[in-house]
């Protein structure tokens, strides 16, 4: 994931959600876009 440009990380990340991707690998998303300090809106579920 470190290699993953910025904005692919953040495409995988709400294409993870809208797919209902397993929790631990949203998670994984979300840890590295911290880690790499990025903005991102959470997208709520209705």
């Amino acid at each position: 994931m470190k290699n993953m440009p910025d904005e692919l990380l953040i495409e995988s990340y709400y294409k993870a959600i809208d797919l209902n991707l397993d929790s631990r690998f949203i998670y994984l998303l979300e840890q590295e876009i911290q880690r790499r300090s990025l903005y991102v809106k959470i997208k709520v579920s209705s």
